[in-house]
């Protein structure tokens, strides 16, 4: 796919990246089985095994975690009221789309409690083992301590656009809008109103400037990460794209703005025009 070669301009140490067309076939450019650490990319893992704990029955999303009146889904959907990092809530829950890391430590911490286990030994279980992701581990925080491949990251794409693990109805929640009149930031991006977000998946809507195309769908949905990471479904054109790298977003948060839509709007003309 020549969308992909755009890639050799950003100011990146290294990058590997893929596009998952609506066939499955997997176009990369880079290395798909370098390791690259995913930083936030980690959530959609962390929320996707989360579901998988839910239909176990050993979780319910609407089950009390954390302060009162606060569930799991309060937390997934980053409606928690929680700070970025810090155990002391800064909000009631279902009051503002507040991005954070510590609502999704204490999701993981949920399941893990439920599970009997660490929450990376039932990651693994859960989700890496089962979908033969043998170069994929969690060391560190379920927020943001996974490591990866395009190689890897493609497979998970490929339960994200037709799950195994999960019930078809509950896939759906997990790119479905909760909470949908919340305002939030992207870190990063901007503030929006309303901020639309899943269950450990952002939602692109009618964010503008957004890290993902203008031509991607409002149902897209994906991450990005802090290490310089990104991936997007977008179930309307049946096109998903994962880029990853080893320079800091911060460090490039200007340029990357600009080329990762570029990349986007790219693919997505090239397989309308395909």
């Amino acid at each position: 796919m020549q969308a992909l070669a755009l890639t050799a301009d950003w100011p990146v140490p290294h990058v590997a990246a893929a596009a998952i067309t609506a066939d499955g076939t997997l176009h990369t450019v880079g290395d798909p089985r370098r390791s690259f650490r995913l930083a936030s990319i980690s959530k959609m893992l962390t929320g996707w095994a989360t579901l998988v704990a839910c239909e176990e029955g050993i979780v319910d999303l609407d089950q009390p975690v954390g302060q009162p009146g606060c569930t799991l889904r309060h937390l997934l959907a980053h409606a928690g009221g929680y700070a970025f990092d810090g155990a002391a809530p800064i909000a009631v829950p279902g009051q503002r789309r507040i991005y954070s890391n510590t609502g999704i430590e204490l999701a993981a911490q949920a399941v893990a409690q439920a599970a009997e286990m660490p929450f990376d030994q039932y990651l693994h279980e859960a989700v890496i083992r089962p979908l033969g992701m043998h170069d994929t581990v969690l060391k560190g925080s379920p927020a943001h301590g996974v490591r990866s491949t395009v190689h890897e990251l493609a497979t998970f794409v490929r339960e994200l656009r037709s799950p195994t693990l999960l019930a078809g109805s509950t896939a759906d929640d997990f790119h479905t809008v909760q909470f949908p009149d919340l305002a939030g930031i992207v870190p990063g991006v901007g503030r929006f109103q309303p901020c639309p977000w899943g269950l450990g998946t952002e939602i692109r809507g009618d964010k503008q400037p957004h890290w993902t195309g203008t031509r991607n769908s409002p149902d897209t949905y994906g991450h990005f990460g802090g290490a310089g990471t990104f991936l997007w479904v977008d179930p309307g054109a049946e096109v998903a794209v994962i880029a990853l790298t080893d320079r800091p977003f911060d460090d490039w948060s200007a340029q990357a703005l600009q080329q990762w839509p570029a990349l986007a709007d790219a693919v997505l003309a090239e397989v309308a025009g395909a």
